[in-house]
């Protein structure tokens, strides 16, 4: 099992070399001189380098890269222009809002998305299939921001049941937090349910009409035991990859979400950011994220050992 972490860790290394060689060249890809992006329209030339010299880029760009990722490994991400501090703490303080969002919202999908699909796999063609495949369908073509928007409509201004914007630390109040995340976690999770469950759907029908499965079955084994015990576990592999491939897109809409609810998070950093062309922010927060998606996929990979042995052994 080392043996296998330690080669996925070799794989992952390259992959967030060129990440970070990628963060540091947006710099590099701002039209113009990059040094404007931080100052106001009609600065002299004497303003222009003197930034040029307080970011380095008057230096050759060799000694550029080098200095990059001597910061990177330190930790030091930078200081941010907007915010007046250093970027790495800008990110961990937002990073606790968007990682309590992704994460319900990832276990939110995960379990309804599995226990539909199985359902759907149970009672294929009939009227339940067809309705938990006509709700996934439309889970997944309903935009974020216009679930988000009809959700605080109904139960935040209609029915009063739920906060319509804003974070509650779970330090703070844990009722709070999860009164705050209640929304913006349904809103996030309701696309990937339906992907988690048309995939669980058609993993679980490959499974169940295997031999080993019909063996079972014919020697009088339960239909739930047979499932729970022979069904699902061979059928993990391709649910593990789609919930992986999720959880890193749940990332990337958790920037749409947060904008929605008013949430102070990583996504609504970046974008504010973006506004503001804070590139050293950019650079950090988009090293951050790419990161995280670097460490779920190693998870699944790892958990890929654990469900089937063969993955480690080949």
């Amino acid at each position: 099992m080392l043996r296998f972490i330690g080669s996925r860790l070799l794989v992952t290394l390259p992959v967030l070399l060129l990440v970070s060689i990628f963060s540091f060249g947006i710099l590099w890809l701002v039209p113009g001189d990059a040094a404007s992006a931080f100052l106001e329209p009609g600065a002299t030339p004497e303003q222009l380098e003197r930034v040029r010299h307080t970011l380095g880029l008057d230096r050759p760009f060799y000694e550029q890269v080098l200095s990059w990722y001597g910061r990177v490994l330190r930790g030091d991400l930078g200081q941010s222009i907007l915010l007046h501090r250093s970027v790495a703490s800008a990110i961990i303080e937002r990073l606790p809002v968007t990682l309590s969002l992704a994460g319900i919202a990832l276990v939110l999908a995960t379990l309804f998305g599995v226990a539909a699909g199985i359902l759907a796999a149970l009672w294929r063609d009939a009227w339940l299939d067809q309705l938990i495949m006509s709700s996934a369908i439309l889970g997944l073509s309903v935009p974020e921001f216009w679930l988000g928007l009809l959700l605080i409509t109904v139960f935040g201004v209609n029915l009063g049941w739920a906060p319509t914007g804003g974070f509650v630390p779970i330090g703070e109040s844990f009722t709070g937090w999860c009164q705050s995340m209640a929304l913006p976690s349904f809103t996030l999770a309701a696309g990937a349910v339906g992907f988690i469950a048309r995939m669980t759907r058609s993993a679980m029908l490959d499974v169940l009409n295997q031999d080993y499965v019909r063996t079972a079955e014919a020697k009088g084994l339960p239909r739930a035991f047979v499932v729970v015990r022979h069904g699902l576990p061979n059928a993990l592999i391709p649910i593990l990859t789609v919930v992986g491939i999720m959880a890193g897109g749940l990332l990337g809409g958790a920037v749409v979400v947060e904008q929605v609810f008013s949430l102070p998070g990583l996504g609504r950093l970046l974008i504010g950011a973006i506004r503001g062309r804070d590139l050293p922010l950019i650079q950090g927060g988009l090293l951050f994220i790419a990161t995280i998606y670097l460490v779920i996929n190693l998870v699944v990979d790892v958990l890929y050992a654990f469900v089937d042995p063969r993955v480690r052994l080949g």
